[in-house]
């Protein structure tokens, strides 16, 4: 696997991871301490940077899988 594509596939698993992880520990704002103008639907305290450490580290968890089964040649993407 060249350092492109490596580089390619982990993006591509990172943003899908995060996806899947933002909605994790999320409660929503009491609708009694809203300010005029703020969302009722966004969350009190969305904690991004701890997200986003998680997210690095379940993508590479995935990424490591993914080299493995590509390099063993059980899935090829030549034929």
């Amino acid at each position: 696997m060249s350092l492109t594509l490596g580089f390619a596939v982990y993006i591509v698993i990172w943003w899908l991871t995060l996806f899947m992880i933002l909605p994790w520990g999320i409660s929503p704002i009491n609708p009694d301490d809203l300010l005029p103008g703020e969302d009722p639907g966004a969350p009190a305290k969305p904690q991004l940077f701890k997200k986003f450490i998680i997210t690095t580290g379940v993508s590479l968890v995935f990424f490591v899988i993914f080299y493995f089964v590509y390099e063993s040649g059980v899935i090829s993407f030549r034929e």
